[in-house]
């Protein structure tokens, strides 16, 4: 994207997207975010965090992620727009910049650090943090953008358009992420689900006729959980990033000596909470410094760190040392984890404080149609809305509206390799 003529009439760029091909940027106010600092930022985020250390392909960014869903909003509009639907200039750019903006929020390595750096604040809060601070460029689009976000427009389907069951965001990520991580499960009719796109009694709804395409998108968004987002592989290497994270937030408080960018040091270096963005306007700045190479830079050179808990965890990290994984439906005996715990510890020459870093348990859950994010209406022939479970004769959407849970062990493979020869 050039910036010769940023200050010209020409903002109206085209990406040459790998999904969708051509994306045109539609309003010079999105071109005047694109450009901003703290929307740059997000092509130094991955989309998938540490998924590349599985699926090879999973370098793409939240850059091209908030772009891609950029794409597939105004082809929404224009779908509800042929329909008769009134969306106005200053709608259509509020929902376009709300769904360009949904995921500014996101730190390094998306959610893998979710809560590790800043504490009870997550993306979502973050992005409006973020959002407020931008409303000073475009303050009556962004000020609309806001309304959209948080629920508040008359014109309720434009937030499900954002944030709901089937929203632009979801769409976008199964198709992109299938296509980077060579997951060919995750491939949605995205141009089939938006041309059924209808608003009846004043929600987003979907005409009868793109149900088999809704079937397969709830089948697709499972799928992608546990072969994507929740492989236990990916869980085993995020899990280890957090603890990374963790032990390093441990000792810099605790005033020991420890590399780190400047932005990431005053993370590490304090307990920060949501008032304390309020409080400290230049907190955010310092947020928006932050991304992927902060951390693992500094991961790297915390393995020569003197202790010898982060050092060890850093270069098994590294060097894709990733502890073994072990998941179940039931919770691990209790008995069972105070094994790996005394195992670990001869090992490694570690108290059972020390082990605590080296063995992670926890649960991950998979809920493929979630009735609480919102509702997948179906706009019959006959003129009824009903929910999308009540009238599906292909998949038993009830069942998958329940949520999965798994619970999981992760420690070090000499720990399992121990294991293994004392039982055989």
């Amino acid at each position: 994207m050039g910036r010769d003529d940023h200050a010209g009439l020409n903002k109206l760029k085209i990406f040459n997207d790998p999904v969708y091909g051509f994306i045109n940027v539609l309003y010079p106010s999105v071109f005047d975010i694109l450009e901003h600092p703290y929307f740059q930022r997000l092509r130094r985020i991955k989309q998938l965090g540490l998924t590349h250390l599985v699926y090879p392909g999973a370098l793409h960014t939240r850059f091209q992620h908030a772009m891609g869903a950029m794409y597939l909003m105004g082809q929404a509009i224009d779908t509800l727009r042929t329909k008769g639907h009134d969306i106005t200039e200053d709608e259509a750019q509020g929902v376009t910049m709300a769904v360009l903006l949904h995921d500014i929020g996101h730190g390094p390595f998306s959610h893998a650090l979710e809560n590790n750096l800043v504490d009870e604040l997550d993306h979502e809060q973050l992005s409006l943090l973020f959002m407020k601070r931008l409303q000073k460029i475009q303050p009556d689009i962004i000020g609309q953008a806001i309304d959209i976000f948080l629920n508040k427009h008359p014109k309720k389907f434009l937030h499900q358009l954002v944030s709901g069951q089937l929203d632009m965001d979801r769409l976008d990520y199964l198709n992109r992420d299938s296509f980077f991580t060579g997951v060919s499960e995750g491939v949605v009719s995205h141009d089939r689900i938006i041309k059924t796109l209808n608003i009846a009694r004043e929600k987003l709804v979907t005409d009868e006729k793109g149900i088999y395409s809704l079937e397969k998108f709830i089948i697709a968004r499972r799928l992608m959980y546990w072969q994507v987002y929740l492989h236990k592989t990916v869980i085993s290497a995020e899990q280890m990033l957090s603890t990374i994270l963790k032990r390093a937030k441990e000792i810099a408080i605790n005033g020991q000596e420890l590399f780190a960018t400047p932005p990431l040091k005053r993370f590490l270096t304090n307990h920060i909470k949501a008032d304390d963005f309020l409080n400290e306007p230049d907190l955010l700045d310092d947020f928006a410094l932050l991304d992927d190479f902060d951390v693992f830079t500094s991961i790297k050179t915390w393995t020569n760190h003197s202790d010898t808990v982060l050092s060890t965890l850093c270069k098994k990290m590294v060097s894709r040392q990733l502890f073994k994984i072990e998941l179940q439906k039931e919770k691990f005996e209790s008995e069972y984890v105070d094994k790996i715990h005394e195992i670990t510890g001869k090992i490694y020459k570690l108290s059972f404080g020390e082990s605590k870093y080296f063995v992670l348990t926890g649960h991950t859950e998979n809920n493929a149609y979630d009735p609480g994010v919102g509702n997948i209406w179906i706009l019959q022939k006959n003129g009824n809305v009903s929910d999308m479970a009540e009238i599906s004769d292909q998949l038993n959407i009830r069942v998958l509206s329940h949520p999965v849970k798994k619970y999981y062990i992760c420690y070090p493979k000499e720990v399992w390799e121990f294991l293994m020869r004392k039982d055989g």
